[in-house]
């Protein structure tokens, strides 16, 4: 699917189920990873993944669309457009667009590291996802120095 068929299904699907024309941009951004696409607030263009149309076919684009169109419209009406908001979770319910697009597997770390941390003072110990700065942080039980006891990578 070229950029232009995807304006033109973009411009389509903005008629049909909202009643209003879509008078931006839509366009594939080879550069998406993780999300289906995008809605651009300050040009109100959308982006899309051409990786999800590509894995998961047109049904999966059609949906991804309406999501971002949710967006577009509740936005140039001035009402709530974001995940949040009521307006925005009634006009999916009502357009029948989902909340959330198919994961895309190969762009997520395979393996997930997991840290573990220890205080020099009670023993307390600390697993975390992410990488901590020992020098910054301090044990919430004792307020003691926190040693990196190890590093493992899970599947």
């Amino acid at each position: 699917m070229t950029d232009e068929q995807l304006q033109q299904l973009v411009e389509q699907l903005s008629l049909e189920y909202f009643g209003r024309r879509f008078l931006h941009k839509a366009y594939f951004n080879s550069r998406l990873r993780t999300t289906g696409g995008r809605y651009l607030l300050k040009s109100h263009n959308i982006e899309l993944n051409r990786k999800s149309y590509e894995l998961f076919g047109i049904e999966e684009l059609r949906g991804i669309i309406l999501h971002e169109l949710c967006h577009y419209h509740l936005h140039l009406q001035g009402k709530g457009y974001k995940h949040r908001d009521q307006d925005f979770r009634n006009l999916l319910a009502k357009v029948g667009a989902p909340r959330y697009c198919s994961r895309i597997e190969e762009n997520y770390k395979e393996y997930k590291t997991v840290y573990l941390y220890k205080c020099v003072e009670c023993q307390q110990q600390y697993i975390r996802k992410r990488k901590l700065d020992v020098r910054k942080y301090r044990c919430g039980k004792c307020y003691g120095l926190l040693k990196k006891v190890s590093e493992s990578r899970k599947k």
